[in-house]
């Protein structure tokens, strides 16, 4: 299998690249392929629904044809993973500019430029160094002998600590084991977003974490995972208006799990944000479900005050409206949830109830006013 045909982060290697290359700010990307292939077209397809403008080029003289002459280029290795952060890096420096890492063991797989670097798989290319090269390139490697004239321009360089392949979010990847070891370690290091904290932050994100692995060896799509987390939150509203409390709770807080974990698969696979309302429809269908459970045991008002506290604090707090606040502050609908599962537990879901309705109260007003205002 060619190395841009290898699954990665939910979708081909290539596309992979072309989403990194285009949230680097690549206005126009092209594809050097020896034959145009139906994974290939496909994938094409995708980039293209998606609204980033590909094409393919095929040979050196479509090549000096639809490349620019008034702008710079960037040069993405076959097969390689770089961490976004350099790849802005190199898109923020004009000119001829390489990234390089250290020359070790763990390098090794790298192309060696100088006795004590090699290249990373990225580079920008300037127009004069870019056709003075394929002026006269005939069939030599383009790759490595763009990287060589970039070398001999006296480029800037931006350096990667080893680290990072260590770690393994900087790669080579031949193979499809390599290309799953490396989607594991990049969303292993992934930072949390920005709409969770509370019990979503400290517990269910670790679980996430371990799950989301599982579903990209699976090769399941983001999709589907949260169509099955809307699924399981439905069923905790069945369970509710059977009465059975226990249950529903624990498939609520399923449904939770399963969100987070597609959330780290979106924010993996660089699609965008976490889809909009698509994207909280299974806290919100958890929410209707705590309502429930309040109108179940008699407390109907409660239960509506309830849900309607945990959705403004969990839409303020995914648009980034409680900037200030302390995570651990913050009432999410999975703290609701195990302070309500340990009173229900132990008989006492009316007393857990109405402690839910005053921390979401205080964490609202804490959240408001900021710790500033607090201390102050």
């Amino acid at each position: 299998m060619l190395r841009a045909n290898l699954h990665f982060a939910g979708q081909s290697l290539l596309e992979y690249q072309v989403r990194q290359a285009a949230e680097a700010g690549a206005e126009q990307v092209m594809v050097l392929v020896g034959a145009v292939t139906q994974p290939l077209s496909r994938a094409i397809d995708r980039l293209t629904a998606d609204g980033i403008s590909v094409s393919i080029v095929r040979d050196m003289v479509s090549l000096l044809r639809e490349a620019p002459r008034d702008r710079d280029m960037m040069l993405v290795a076959d097969g390689a993973v770089v961490p976004q952060r350099f790849y802005t890096a190199v898109a923020s420096q004009p000119g001829n500019v390489l990234l390089v890492t250290e020359d070790s063991a763990t390098t090794a797989g790298f192309e060696r430029i100088d006795a004590g670097q090699r290249w990373a798989g990225v580079a920008r290319v300037s127009p004069d160094v870019l056709f003075g090269t394929l002026d006269m390139i005939g069939d030599w490697d383009l790759e490595l002998t763009m990287v060589r004239a970039v070398v001999q321009a006296g480029s800037h360089r931006i350096g990667i600590p080893s680290e990072e392949v260590m770690d393994a979010r900087l790669a080579l990847i031949s193979s499809q084991a390599e290309a799953d070891l490396v989607s594991r370690a990049l969303l292993v290091g992934k930072r949390a977003p920005a709409g969770e904290a509370g019990a979503e932050r400290v517990i269910l994100a670790p679980l996430a974490a371990r799950i989301a692995p599982e579903f990209l060896r699976s090769q399941v799509p983001a999709g589907q995972v949260r169509a099955g987390a809307i699924a399981v939150s439905l069923i905790g509203i069945v369970a509710t208006l059977l009465g059975w409390p226990m249950i529903a709770l624990f498939l609520y807080l399923t449904a939770l799990l399963l969100s987070l974990t597609v959330d780290r698969l979106v924010q993996l696979a660089r699609r965008g944000g976490l889809e909009g309302w698509v994207g909280i429809m299974p806290h919100l269908t958890v929410l209707a479900g705590v309502a429930l459970l309040g109108n179940e045991a008699g407390r109907t008002m409660d239960g509506l005050y309830l849900a309607g506290l945990l959705a403004i604090l969990m839409l303020g707090l995914r648009s980034g409206r409680f900037h200030g606040a302390r995570k651990w502050a913050i009432l999410t609908p999975g703290s609701t949830l195990l302070l309500l599962l340990l009173t229900t537990g132990g008989g006492y879901f009316h007393f857990g109830l109405t402690l839910s309705i005053a921390c979401a109260i205080l964490s609202l007003g804490l959240a408001i006013l900021g710790p500033e205002t607090v201390e102050s």
